[in-house]
């Protein structure tokens, strides 16, 4: 199945351009502190359940960024939010009946998998973009991304009708590339990894005076990512959670400052791929910490080290960080698309993954934001067989016959008997460490779930088959 890279005038649930969002009356700005109190760990920080970090308690609403005396407020969301009237659209809140009978409690999905450019980038980038003096825009814009951020620029400097170049990776995937030109961005692909890309950005950007959009650490971006927050309160006045993604936490910033401005009671929760955790040990130092090498398939988050600005308005208004498994981020992108038919891509899915992981943890109505949905064909397709496995659905198995006519069909007669399909069959004669009558047999099948994988082991072995995976 093809992924959608963002078309911008494609179909989607809620699209249309975004109206100026007036909260409701009964939103109206509150100064008490977020409910709850969570122990002090002995870093300081609260501690949260285990796998989680747990921030401090919410201030009044508003965030403050670092000592450099950046400060996102309110009216910077809502400002944002006019900027943004006609250019983004208001994604639609879509109901999950499975996820809400785990929970015990309404679950909804914020789709900004169908948001312009198919992420939620184009809001952060088209506030900065648009809050350039001229001089700035005269001299252009250059961003570094493997794929959202690079989109997302790439078309808001098109409609503010400024030069943008993009730095890419050499191995980002081609239909990202391909988008990010066709949004109108001059794109050069450098380094291996983000981090070598960004340096090419910003030498660029000395070298040239283009102004540098920084993906998350800037105040015109959170405020822009902030409009997500003003939207989930108009859609679903009475949610008691919010889960977001986290990479560098410009989205989870902008959403807390929103929602925590206007319904302190309402408990951000922010999730990270197990791989890629920069957030807990930071909030444990209480400073952005990095780590090195992050590995995870949601490159989305993939960051090794906290936003400075971001890192301030999350240490002090979101609830509790969270993280997860590789497994349950495929098994999560697999739901979307199954019981939600929504593609959605790793990092996208990773809140439905800590939905998945421990529903019994969250207090309902909650809102998951699906923070994009722009996944290479080729990913997809490995991330949907490695979510089958999760889940039981698909075995892969090594197994040893005696090498004599017959032989292989008489295995696949076995499988048959208990119902399993076969996807693909490999067989091999010659090997060093079979014996001269032996064959080995690589089978993969499309199996019902765990028990079922275990009858069809246990058929193997009765019938006296040795199954070495």
């Amino acid at each position: 199945m093809a992924a959608r890279h963002g078309d911008e005038d494609g179909p989607g649930s809620g699209s249309g351009p975004a109206s100026h969002l007036t909260p409701p009356a009964s939103l109206a700005p509150a100064s008490a502190p977020a409910t709850g109190s969570p122990s002090a760990s002995p870093s300081g920080a609260p501690s949260g359940p285990e796998g989680s970090v747990s921030g401090r308690s919410a201030s009044e609403g508003a965030g403050s960024g670092t000592g450099s005396g950046a400060r996102i407020t309110l009216d910077d969301i809502r400002g944002a939010q006019k900027s943004l009237s006609g250019v983004s659209r208001l994604t639609a809140l879509e109901g999950s009946r499975y996820l809400s009978g785990l929970v015990g409690a309404p679950v909804h999905f914020k789709c900004e998998n169908l948001q312009r450019t198919g992420s939620f980038k184009l809001r952060g980038g088209y506030v900065r973009i648009a809050g350039l003096s001229p001089e700035e825009r005269a001299a252009g814009v250059v961003a570094a991304s493997a794929g959202n951020h690079a989109q997302g620029v790439a078309l808001a400097a098109s409609l503010l009708g400024v030069r943008s170049t993009v730095f890419m990776p050499e191995g980002a995937p081609l239909p990202k590339i391909a988008a990010t030109r066709d949004y109108g961005a001059e794109v050069r692909l450098y380094g291996q990894i983000v981090d070598e890309t960004m340096r090419a950005a910003k030498e660029y950007a000395e070298r040239t005076g283009a102004v540098f959009i920084h993906p998350f650490d800037h105040p015109d971006i959170i405020a822009g990512q902030g409009t997500v927050g003003l939207e989930i309160l108009e859609q679903c006045p009475e949610v008691r959670t919010v889960v977001v993604g986290i990479g560098g936490g410009g989205l989870a910033a902008g959403i807390a400052v929103a929602v925590k401005a206007l319904r302190p009671d309402v408990r951000v929760v922010g999730v990270q791929a197990e791989g890629a955790a920069a957030y807990p040990p930071s909030l444990a130092a209480g400073r952005p910490v990095t780590i090195d090498a992050p590995v995870t398939m949601a490159d989305g988050i993939k960051v090794g080290r906290p936003g400075d600005v971001p890192f301030q308005i999350i240490e002090n208004l979101v609830d509790e960080v969270r993280t997860v498994t590789e497994d349950e981020l495929s098994s999560a992108l697999l739901l979307c698309l199954e019981r939600a038919k929504l593609v959605v891509e790793p990092a996208g899915a990773s809140p439905v993954a800590a939905l998945l992981s421990a529903p019994e943890s969250f207090e309902g109505p909650v809102v998951a934001v699906l923070s994009g949905g722009n996944v290479d064909p080729l990913l997809m397709q490995r991330i949907l067989r490695h979510g089958m496995a999760a889940a039981g659905r698909y075995l892969s198995l090594r197994l040893r016959l005696t090498d004599r006519p017959g032989a292989l069909a008489t295995l696949l007669g076995v499988l048959s008997t208990v119902d399993a399909n076969v996807l693909d069959v490999s067989h091999v004669r010659t090997n060093p460490r079979l014996g001269l009558s032996e064959a080995e047999v690589e089978l993969h099948l499309e199996t019902k779930g765990p028990g079922h994988c275990e009858d069809v082991r246990e058929a193997l072995r009765g019938a006296g088959y040795t199954v070495m995976a």
